[in-house]
């Protein structure tokens, strides 16, 4: 039998020497990895070459968890068998780890709950996380906090741990997420709202009682869920009780929130420190491994604390190569920064791989181009191919001079013909005879349901030959879904949604935008006697461009005839942007004429945009034009420009990145945007945007990023207008640096490759040169073809070159090791995710 609450509540409270336990949901209950998923569970796909699991245990295993509880239901045999061959299974791992396998009507994160309460394995306070995690956060320390809390408040059910990250943060989940009404002094959670990406939430309901008992309250968009939740022993329990509860924030904590009978509380612990996501779907899948790839997870790198443990050596650039010397990279091929090689894999020559993770044992053709590129293990590239923003499994085999463009995800063990054009966003899997003959005899009937997806599936390839090439095994899965399955989907499952939360699609082409948030004042009488609500003008309050904190006090409200415009005062949107940027314009001048530190300018910022509840993009955009603006113009001395403008980003610059939410590809835009305006400052942006680059402020990167988007583009615009015409004019300027950016890397890999011919070298280990001391100085261009007139300058900007670059790709794998990379400034990096079209 389980243990009774009161019991296992009281050995909760007093006894600190307790085995803290931790409990791993591995099934993910969606299909959002389909086909990835065909045939093997979504916790053992790999990231960064090691599983989604092992990731998650060694997140555990850093936090101090001792005793840790798998709960699966697909494919159970598989991750008891990877499990058993895995080093947690080693005494010296310090770990216990149990699978459980639940019972075959388990369908839901509730469901699994209740089969934990059945087998009675909880018997203190535990973890709960899901199989998906990465995460260096110290979940010590909030087991700590939360039993400390009990101890005062033996209500206290939950302690969720959330991260600050902003709306348009890159980890945040843009097809789901929750808006948290905090209790700003206890931190404890006193409501909780879901919110799902599209359709647009327009509308959170705030109950009237909260408001009355709570004089102040914060009301929180800006809340990254990390899934990391300190549960007392009676939540299995609660959940046994309630058969309604399904999923944990949005039924669970909504419900116990919202319960007259339960009398429970539950918390948020805000970590301000480490780093925690969820690899929920495959854009965070993305986003998550260029983290790892960027060191945002330290200690949890790839050359150190490997999960799968694999030894890397760190190259700079974040260039990661398996230290066995069993990487063959051929002499002409290029490997880019934020990549990572498995061992026994061969690059050939002229192969181009950036940004991307290559498992063991594959082989990248001759020719081949691989950016933002997922391969799995034991996979062969052809010669020539071509593969962006897409995943790609193990044992896949793709013919000569294929093309698969992004969001393209390829199951395990598909063969692709020669010439093969796969579509944007194509998933592609075996046939069933296929994977049929690899299943054991024995195999469970849990594969019927996907049986019956890969039957229906089947149904519809007309034409499927002509996309795939000539001897193919490969299926084409349908995008979007049917009318009627539309409808029986849960919304956030549905397709216009889940195009939120894939790898490569930027989504342009729906209605996200948001203008801010009012209260609503015209709702029925019979609902504003009940709560108040908070209305989102057009879309989702987790869109890039939404507010993402609100600090409310609302101690009026506790008197019901209150309610109305006396009650909460909102502005206009007009009038508040007005007072906005005149608050802003007026303590930028004071920072600038006082010559006040950046940090304390930027606490004043930040006051003013909560105060004002404005976009953190409005106070960016301030920011940026008051740096352009205050930089004097020196006309006729392009060299005395520079120096300004250098001398003034120095100084100001790093104002931009101090102000909250990093994001310097919006950086750019924003700079882009101000310049382009007419005036004698618009010739300014290839100096300004230089002087950024040479502060670390962007990096060639976001740059790169940032030219291929559909705002630097000018699309939207007016054709013909001013406006459109300086955009145009300075998106030609980002053309001609990235011009510069490629020359450069083509003139030092020549160098390159000159000294590497007087060496008598092994082309099986990756050598190094020394890394350049910083930065160089930017190339200009020649100060006689420069004048101080408008006209000119406009012209010229065009002509203002980029900084040069850091050595090459290809350059840097092959110089001396032990080269650091340089510490990223934040965690708030954009997901760089391009538009369609080419550079």
């Amino acid at each position: 039998m389980p243990p009774k609450s009161s019991s296992g509540k009281d050995k909760d409270i007093t006894d600190e020497d307790e085995v803290l336990q931790a409990v791993i949901l591995a099934d993910s209950f969606n299909k959002r990895f389909k086909p990835l998923t065909v045939g093997k569970p979504r916790c053992l796909l790999p990231i960064c070459n090691a599983t989604l699991l092992d990731w998650t245990f060694e997140s555990l295993a850093l936090a101090g968890v001792q005793e840790i509880f798998v709960i699966c239901r697909s494919y159970a045999d598989q991750v008891k068998s990877a499990i058993r061959d895995s080093k947690w299974s080693k005494p010296s791992s310090g770990l216990k780890i149990v699978p459980i396998v639940t019972a075959k009507e388990t369908f839901s994160p509730g469901d699994a709950m209740r089969d934990i309460y059945t087998h009675g394995i909880i018997t203190s306070d535990f973890v709960l996380v899901t199989g998906d995690l990465v995460s260096n956060v110290r979940i010590d320390e909030v087991v700590r906090a939360h039993k400390e809390r009990r101890r005062a408040n033996p209500n206290a059910l939950m302690t969720m741990v959330v991260k600050e990250g902003g709306a348009a943060h890159r980890t945040r989940s843009r097809g789901e997420s929750g808006v948290f009404v905090l209790d700003p002094n206890t931190s404890e959670c006193l409501h909780y709202e879901p919110v799902i990406g599209y359709p647009p939430t327009p509308l959170i309901k705030i109950p009237r009682e909260i408001l009355d008992e709570h004089p102040e309250v914060e009301i929180r968009n800006d809340l990254i869920d990390c899934s990391i939740d300190v549960c007392s022993v009676e939540v299995p329990s609660l959940f046994q009780d309630n058969f309604d509860y399904a999923d944990i924030r949005r039924d669970f904590v909504y419900g116990v929130l919202t319960s007259d009978l339960l009398m429970k509380n539950i918390y948020c612990y805000v970590a301000k420190d480490g780093y925690a996501a969820r690899v929920a779907d495959t854009r965070s899948y993305d986003s998550v491994s260029k983290d790892i790839l960027s060191r945002w997870t330290f200690p949890l790198v790839p050359d150190d604390n490997h999960p799968g443990g694999h030894a890397y050596e760190h190259l700079r650039g974040n260039k990661y190569i398996a230290k066995d010397n069993s990487v063959v990279l051929s002499r002409t091929c290029k490997v880019g920064n934020n990549t990572l090689i498995g061992s026994h894999t061969t690059i050939e020559a002229n192969a181009t791989v950036h940004a991307s993770v290559i498992g063991q044992r594959c082989t990248i053709g001759p020719g081949a181009v691989l950016r933002n590129a997922y391969i799995f293990d034991d996979t062969h590239i052809g010669a020539g191919c071509v593969v962006e923003g897409s995943i790609v499994g193990a044992r896949v085999r793709l013919g000569d001079r294929c093309s698969v463009p992004r969001g393209c995800l390829i199951a395990d063990g598909v063969v692709i013909g020669e010439g093969a054009k796969l579509r944007k966003f194509e998933r592609v899997s075996r046939k069933r005879e296929a994977l049929k003959a690899e299943q054991p005899e024995d195999a469970d009937e849990e594969d019927e349901e996907e049986d019956s997806d890969l039957e229906e599936v089947e149904a519809h390839q007309d034409g499927a030959e002509e996309i795939l090439g000539q001897g193919s095994n490969a299926l084409i899965w349908p995008q979007g879904a049917p009318d009627d399955e539309e409808e029986e989907l849960d919304e956030r499952e549905s397709y216009s949604n889940q195009r939120l939360m894939r790898i490569g699609d930027t989504a342009s082409d729906l209605e996200l935008s948001d203008e801010g948030s009012t209260t609503d004042e015209d709702d029925d009488a019979s609902d504003t006697e009940s709560s108040y609500s908070f209305r989102s003008r057009a879309s989702s309050m987790t869109s890039a461009s939404g507010g993402p904190s609100l600090s409310l006090n609302l101690s009026n409200l506790s008197d019901p005839s209150a309610h109305g415009a006396s009650a909460i005062h909102t502005l206009s949107s007009a009038a508040a942007e007005t007072e906005f940027r005149s608050e802003v314009a007026q303590s930028l001048e004071r920072a600038f004429a006082e010559g006040h530190s950046v940090e304390n300018a930027a606490v004043e910022l930040k006051t003013l945009r909560m105060a004002s509840n404005v976009p953190l993009r409005r106070v960016r955009e301030a920011v940026v034009g008051a740096i352009v603006d205050r930089v004097p113009l020196v006309p006729g001395d392009p060299a005395a420009q520079r120096a300004e403008i250098a001398a003034f980003v120095r100084r100001w610059g790093p104002l931009i990145d101090q102000i909250g939410g990093v994001d310097p590809v919006e950086t750019v835009e924003v700079l882009q945007y101000h310049c382009a305006q007419a005036g004698p400052r618009q010739g300014l942006f290839a100096q300004v945007l230089a002087a950024l680059y040479q502060q670390d402020l962007v990096e060639e990167d976001d740059i790169r990023a940032w030219h291929l988007s559909a705002a630097a583009r000018g699309e939207g615009l007016k054709p013909g207008s001013a406006l459109a015409e300086g955009v145009r004019k300075c998106w030609a300027v980002g053309a001609k640096m990235i011009e510069q950016f490629d020359a450069e890397s083509e003139e030092e890999e020549s160098e390159e490759e000159n000294e590497e011919e007087s060496e008598d070298e092994q082309p099986a280990k990756p050598k190094t040169a020394a890394p350049a001391a910083g930065k160089p100085a930017a190339r200009q261009a020649s100060g006689s073809e420069e004048d101080s007139s408008e006209e000119e300058s406009e012209e010229e900007g065009s002509e203002e070159s980029a900084p040069a670059k850091q050595p090459s790709a290809a350059a840097a794998t092959r110089g001396e090791s032990a080269a650091t990379s340089k510490t990223p400034r934040s965690s708030g990096d954009d997901d760089s995710e391009e538009e369609s079209g080419t550079d």
